[in-house]
């Protein structure tokens, strides 16, 4: 029986490793639906979940996996689907669900092109936005863009924690080149890998209010079944998980469950930041596109351009304030997307007219090519 952590260095595809950061990060309930170019997430938690003591199960779609998974972790499990485009769609209800009841779980979608069924075997970034607002109602919520298999390791585990941390469903943002590439791997000995996990009730049982939230705007978190009165309610809610249907009800509760969010976005944002410190030209990438266009970063300085790179590790929250501080001291971005423009709308509103933003849009179903991305710097540069 092999351990729950795979410790050392590894070739395997991101799929896979995004599979042992669960496993990692304490995950031991996996529900979901096969779909391309996910499915080998699923097909890994199946063979190692019981091997740990966890649960496997195949639903018999999204919707009814977003439903598993939600319900394991209000038992007190830390619990993962995964899917692309077409299942991503079916669960955001009950992502809206797991919002509102601020029940931590973990979703990793592996994007294809689309609308539709689409492109099942080909690379897009065409559910960013959907990401951000896919569900109905006012929220925040926490999204990683992995841009190698080593990185859908490391952040899906940060995605674990944040889930706890915050009581949310978070998502994983990759994309079908970084899920099927297969790369080195190094995994952390189980006692380097920081973990955390969901703040549990220390009031007496009789105290104990569902929703009563402490300073971080995070309530603590009980298990129904271990003597506390425990109320899930997707209705608008008091601190008791009782329906309150009014507004002043709603402003309280939707405020705090954004705020809970917004106010650490500093804290959860991450990026990072690739020959930006002299730059006239900002590239603004992520997932597979920043690893690609990195290489017209490098060709543009030995032209003489002084380009860099802002790659984004989350896209939401996104980082505004990096933008709106670039925007002073460049000359214009430049934003390569596998779509038709979704990111860089976020980009030119935190720009907000300082600077000129010029958007490269890669067709979904094909690698970015730089030279694209490139011709984007030379022209913004003249």
């Amino acid at each position: 029986m092999r351990n729950a952590v795979l410790t050392g260095a590894h070739y395997m595809n991101g799929d896979v490793a995004a599979a042992e950061a669960a496993l990692a990060a304490g995950c031991r309930f996996f529900a979901g639906y096969p779909i391309t170019p996910s499915t080998e997430i699923a097909e890994r938690m199946a063979e190692r979940l019981p091997e740990v003591g966890g649960i496997y199960l195949q639903m018999e779609d999204e919707l009814g996996s977003m439903a598993a998974i939600l319900g394991a972790s209000c038992a007190g499990t830390k619990a993962m689907t995964a899917t692309s485009g077409p299942g991503f769609s079916l669960m955001m209800e009950n992502i809206g669900l797991g919002l509102m009841l601020e029940v931590p779980a973990v979703v990793v979608n592996v994007q294809r092109g689309g609308p539709s069924t689409g492109l099942p075997t080909s690379l897009g970034q065409q559910d960013m936005m959907q990401a951000r607002w896919g569900s109905h109602g006012d929220y925040e919520i926490i999204a990683y863009c992995p841009n190698s298999p080593q990185e859908m390791f490391d952040v899906t585990v940060k995605a674990f924690n944040a889930s706890e941390r915050y009581r949310l469903p978070v998502l994983v943002m990759a994309d079908e080149a970084v899920g099927h590439m297969t790369e080195r791997v190094v995994i952390p000995e189980a006692s380097a890998i920081p973990l955390v996990t969901r703040k549990m009730a220390t009031v007496p049982p009789g105290e104990y209010l569902t929703y009563k939230p402490e300073a971080d705007l995070v309530p603590p978190f009980a298990v129904a079944g271990q003597g506390y009165a425990v109320r899930f309610e997707s209705l608008t809610h008091d601190v008791r998980g009782r329906p309150v249907l009014n507004a002043e009800t709603e402003v309280a509760l939707v405020r705090r469950l954004q705020e809970k969010v917004s106010r650490n976005a500093n804290e959860i944002a991450e990026y990072e930041e690739y020959r930006l410190e002299d730059a006239d030209v900002a590239v603004i990438a992520y997932g597979i596109t920043s690893r690609c266009v990195q290489r017209a970063v490098d060709d543009a300085r030995k032209d003489g351009i002084r380009a860099g790179l802002l790659r984004l590790i989350t896209a939401w929250p996104f980082p505004s304030w990096k933008v709106q501080e670039l925007a002073e001291g460049v000359r214009a971005f430049v934003v390569p997307e596998a779509n038709f423009g979704q990111m860089v709308h976020e980009v030119e509103r935190a720009a907000a007219g300082r600077v000129p933003t010029r958007f490269v849009p890669y067709p979904p179903g094909a690698m970015p090519d730089p030279d694209l991305a490139l011709a984007a710097i030379r022209e913004v540069a003249r």
